[in-house]
């Protein structure tokens, strides 16, 4: 009998818990109390189930009722989404975009662009890769990533069309406590050799042989 469940008898349930009565789901589905009454008889039956009380002058959810509406809510819901999924499709928006981000892009910025997708594109899903140096690029380069913003590394291949998104400064920094914070005016980059440098390693090919902002031969 559970096989015999349909969408329509779960949205008459879920309708009907929502709106408190059987004539006010009748409004909502635009059918007659009479038919939605007789839906959510069908639909306790085959369940096994009572899932309104009748006694009072407004039917009330039972426990078992209350229990079971989540559950009607959750497989009406994943219905629409997949309705919506497929009309996105339809009108020619992805599925999934996936984006390569240089990990050294601001992460409010990060934060606030997804946040923008999902309110703009609620059926495309977001998939995001954080990378460095040429980690951003061979993605795009293999196909699995649509987008890169790319930082890190100041070289872009010619297959690529790039544009200006915004300025991020680059800063090399000490911890107050190392010996190079007592300095004042401009170190020599004798004096800074001397000292470990903490750099990015480009886990591709795209960057070997090159160095970009390596002060020190100690690294």
């Amino acid at each position: 009998m559970l096989d015999n469940v349909t969408l329509d008898q779960l949205r008459t349930f879920v309708a009907a818990a929502e709106e408190g009565s059987f004539s006010a789901a009748g409004r909502k589905l635009r059918r007659a109390q009479s038919v939605v009454s007789q839906t959510l008889a069908n639909l306790e039956a085959q369940l096994g189930v009572k899932l309104f009380d009748r006694s009072a002058r407004y039917p009330r959810l039972t426990d078992e009722g209350r229990s079971l509406l989540n559950d009607a809510r959750s497989v009406t819901g994943t219905i629409d989404d997949l309705k919506a999924r497929a009309r996105a499709m339809r009108e020619g928006l992805e599925p999934e975009l996936a984006v390569a981000i240089d990990v050294m892009y601001p992460m409010e910025a990060v934060t606030r662009a997804a946040s923008h997708s999902r309110e703009k594109y609620p059926h495309t899903s977001l998939r995001l890769y954080v990378e460095a140096l040429g980690g951003v690029i061979k993605p795009l380069l293999d196909g699995s990533c649509a987008i890169g913003v790319i930082g890190s590394l100041p070289i872009v291949p010619q297959e690529l069309h790039t544009e200006p998104l915004r300025d991020v400064p680059f800063v090399t920094v000490v911890s107050p406590a190392h010996p190079l914070a007592a300095l004042r005016g401009t170190i020599r980059k004798s004096v800074l050799g001397k000292h470990v440098q903490l750099v990015l390693t480009d886990r591709t090919a795209l960057t070997e042989g090159r160095e970009y902002g390596v002060m020190s031969p100690l690294t």
